[in-house]
């Protein structure tokens, strides 16, 4: 491979990413220069991110020399990495440098001679012999300063170390000033050597808050209205020394809106740091609180802890998350959210306490838009233009933000590895729970966690290889499910059903290929997969239809193949308006997923009044809004079920799978509970065998299933009973499975 582009010059950024060098370096065989160009490149921006050095960079450069020996830049970097660490390491010896005063008790200054002395000692082992024996080529040579600040640390080291080795008793002989003299020459010859330093790696220590905005990925819009917001603050600063009068003072609180890990706490610490550069607030700390914080369980301790907080953010910033939490609607009067509310509005309001510090609440777009327009004094306080709504992050925005969070940790994702963590974010991507770069980060986290819990470092190995993530790294999930087997082993290894599992298996055949036509740009059937699971309890419905969910997972129509099991009960309220936001909560659960509702039919009762009615509705409203994200199963008796279709034409067009679920045969109880015996290591004498078999085909059963394991469990409790005072056995006896009959039978009919 011929690199695109060439670099030669370490004042110019490489024209390749991090990223980028790293998967050439991984992917392509190179020509060995252009291997040592491209470590080199890999040491420029690692040494960016560690400007006082780091373990990894000389043994890439040491490569990269091995590579290319007469490769300048390399040599460059070399020196450019050693120049950062003395400055670095002189620097941080200057500041922490004890200030020695000639007032300073005896025991005192010796303390602080001695510290000294050990700092300056340590510098100067920093220092290279090699470059200080350097030729110097004019009197600005870096080498020049190079040495000449060597020789002033040492001076200064012999000083302090002669001071020590002459003290005499409670007597030194040092010169203060001689020893702040040559401080003040070693601060001016660093700042000298620094101006030999390319300017890219020079990271100042205070940089603008602006700039710092700027550094954060995406939110283009957000960006912009904190410049312009800047900007207006800035300028209402500056009339004010002109000696114009600002009557209306402009508001520093501010709602930030936006679903979770779309970067609110971020951005209140920036703010806090633009209030601060503007002169507006006195400190950029930033008081994290919620409800917990603030609301308390009797009356008047949540005054006191919101004021506590107040204290404690005055001068800076309260930012309250999750701020709707504090007053919801339908909360009972022993709430005491709201004395939180109306002590921080009488705070920011406040003669004492009014212009210190600047509140920022934040939470859903949707949640914070209700709890502000039932709270008008605290609407009323924070003006328009200061509420800021953060969107979600953009699919190739959320991939740079895995990108980033891999490198950070020294590690990088192959290209198949980069689609499979695209394929990670889609299926987290259900609802608007999705943690955004919290949920991205948290995905890096967990892959590095599996790569690092399956590898063993050892010194052969090529150094690539422990940064590297590939798709086989990111197949956790896959790992975590193995033990259960594919969602169509499990069907088959399920008893009976026959017409059942030839149905799943049909329309898992049809998805697949409608998938594969969808990849290869053919035009594709819509696909109904809204079912109705109809037969008496105990046949199988819910255990068939988290099948049926891994199954859809596995087609890759679901993005997480999860099961939740809802009731009426779990659907309808008592009181007008809460049926729909019942529903609503348990449909956003199922998202990605399937809703199993569980005996569906008492949705429809026939009553016009009837809440049940709404709860249809809703669920026919959010079938349509969600579409392939949610699959919903009625069940329950087949008659029952016909009816409840048959009442709502939302329901009749969207339910056209229809599976029935019959009784089980005796036979196949009988399998059915060898089985279940013998998943816990249990059989069944032949007697014991022979007694269910005549009891099943003699007499009718209900439950089904059910059934079955209600006698597995008393079964396996009159076996332990009579077994109490003799060696254990596995083997049920006539005897055990007798007494079990009589126990389920006798439950059945009470």
């Amino acid at each position: 491979m011929a690199l695109d582009h060439q670099w030669t010059s370490l004042e110019t950024a490489p024209p390749w990413s991090e990223t980028e060098i790293l998967r050439m370096l991984d992917e392509h065989s190179l020509e060995p220069a252009e291997e040592a160009l491209l470590y080199v490149a890999y040491a420029y921006y690692r040494l960016q991110r560690y400007p006082e050095g780091d373990a990894l960079s000389p043994y890439i450069l040491k490569r990269a020399k091995e590579k290319k020996q007469t490769l300048k830049l390399a040599r460059d970097m070399e020196v450019v990495q050693h120049l950062l660490s003395v400055v670095h390491h002189t620097r941080t010896a200057v500041q922490e440098a004890p200030m020695i005063h000639e007032t300073d008790h005896i025991s005192q200054k010796m303390k602080k001679t001695a510290d000294l002395h050990d700092s300056l000692h340590l510098l100067l082992k920093y220092f290279d012999e090699g470059y200080l024996n350097h030729t110097v080529v004019d009197a600005a040579s870096k080498w020049k300063t190079y040495q000449e600040l060597y020789e002033i640390i040492r001076q200064l080291e012999s000083i302090v170390r002669e001071a020590l080795e002459t003290r005499e008793g409670k007597r030194m002989k040092l010169s203060v000033t001689d020893v702040t003299l040559l401080l003040r020459q070693v601060k001016e010859k660093t700042n000298e050597l620094k101006l030999h330093i390319p300017q890219s790696f020079l990271q100042e220590e205070k940089r603008f808050a602006l700039d710092a905005l700027e550094d954060m990925i995406g939110l283009e819009e957000v960006k912009t209205y904190i410049h312009q917001y800047y900007h207006f603050l800035k300028y209402q600063q500056d009339r004010k020394t002109y000696g114009f009068s600002m009557v209306d003072a402009p508001s520093l609180h501010m709602i930030m809106t936006g679903n979770p890990g779309t970067g609110k706490t971020t951005l209140a610490r920036l703010l806090a740091e633009i209030y601060y550069e503007l002169g507006l607030l006195q400190s950029t700390e930033v008081v994290e609180v919620n409800r917990s914080h603030l609301v308390g369980s009797y009356m008047g301790q949540s005054e006191e802890n919101t004021m506590n907080y107040i204290k404690e953010a005055a001068g800076g910033i309260l930012f309250i998350d999750e701020a709707y939490s504090l007053k919801r609607e339908g909360q009972s009067g022993n709430d005491y959210g709201q004395a939180v509310i109306d002590t921080l509005v009488s705070a920011m309001t406040s003669k004492e306490y009014g212009g210190t510090f600047a509140v920022i609440l934040a939470g859903y777009p949707e949640e914070m838009r209700q709890f502000l327009w039932a709270n008008p004094g605290l609407r009323s306080r924070i003006p328009d233009q200061n509420r800021v709504d953060l969107p979600d992050y953009s699919l190739d925005e959320l991939l740079e933000i895995g990108e980033k969070a891999a490198l950070e940790n020294d590690f990088f994702f192959t290209r198949a590895a980069l689609r499979r963590l695209e394929a990670l974010i889609e299926k987290e991507q259900v609802d608007e729970s999705f943690g955004n770069a919290r949920s991205v980060r948290n995905l890096v986290t967990k892959t590095i966690f599996y790569k690092g819990s399956r590898e063993v470092i050892r010194t052969s190995d090529d150094w690539l290889s422990h940064m590297r993530i590939t798709e086989s790294d990111m197949r956790w999930e896959e790992e975590e499910s193995k033990d259960t087997g594919s969602g169509m082993e499990r069907l088959q290894n399920l008893i009976g059903l026959y017409a059942v599992k030839e149905e799943v298996e049909k329309l898992s055949s049809f998805v697949q290929m409608q998938q594969k036509r969808k990849q290869e740009g053919y035009p594709t059937v819509p696909i109904q997969l809204h079912s109705v699971f109809s037969g008496n309890p105990g046949t199988g419905k819910t255990t068939v239809a988290e099948i049926y969910a891994s199954v859809l997972k596995e087609c890759g129509l679901l993005k997480r193949g999860h099961v939740v099991v809802a009731s009426r009960s779990d659907l309808v309220a008592g009181f007008v308006g809460q049926t729909a936001m019942k529903t609503k909560k348990k449909i956003r659960e199922a998202l990605g997923g399937v809703l199993f509702i569980d005996e569906a039919y008492s949705l429809h009762s026939g009553n016009r009044d009837d809440f049940g009615r709404e709860a249809i509705e809703t669920l026919v409203d959010e079938m349509t809004k969600h579409n392939e994200n949610l699959v919903v199963i009625l069940a329950g008796y087949e008659k029952e079920m016909k009816r409840l279709i048959e009442s709502n034409p939302g329901l009749s067009s969207r339910f056209k799978k229809f599976f029935h679920f019959p009784d089980y045969s005796p036979q196949e109880m009988l399998e059915m509970m060898e089985k279940l015996a013998g998943a816990y290591q249990y059989e069944l004498s032949g007697e014991a065998r022979n007694y269910l078999e005549r009891q099943l085909e003699a007499n009718e059963v209900e439950g089904n299933g059910r059934f079955i394991g209600n006698l597995m469990d008393e079964a396996v409790q009159y076996h332990a009973w009579l077994q109490m005072e003799e060696k254990p056995e596995h083997v049920f006896s006539k005897e055990d499975i007798e007494e079990a009959w009589k126990a389920v039978r006798r439950e059945s009919k009470a």
